[in-house]
């Protein structure tokens, strides 16, 4: 099994700014493709923006589509998710999955290894 580690969550106002990392333990992380997930309290979990392995591929969530950029550092091991203008909506559990080689979309069947989360709180 793949271990991957967010980093990065915290407190925001709205408005603000979040960078978040997922690290890879282990393995090469360039070498799948990756996922961002949010789950909110109550909510089921949703997909947010994925990269593909190259790099050369990416997507994002409508709702997110605009604010958030998808990146990854094969130097660093690292797939990082910029968050720029954040909301009170976006306040949940990220998660990153690594899975396949192609950003494919979001179906959570695709990505077999998860992290633990990071807390995103976007608040006043």
């Amino acid at each position: 099994q793949l271990q991957l580690v967010e980093s990065g969550g915290g407190l925001v106002q709205p408005g603000g700014s979040l960078r978040l990392s997922c690290a890879a333990s282990g393995f090469t992380l360039g070498s799948y493709a990756i996922g961002w997930f949010r789950q909110a309290p109550g909510k089921e979990r949703e997909g947010v923006s994925c990269i593909s392995s190259s790099g050369g591929s990416t997507k994002y969530a409508d709702s997110v589509k605009g604010r958030f950029t998808i990146s990854r550092d094969y130097a660093k091991n690292t797939v990082y998710l910029q968050m720029n203008s954040l909301k009170p909506e976006d306040t949940a559990i990220y998660y990153c999955a690594a899975g396949g080689v192609y950003c494919s979309g979001y179906a959570e069947r695709v990505y077999p290894d998860w992290g633990q989360g990071t807390q995103v709180t976007v608040s006043s």
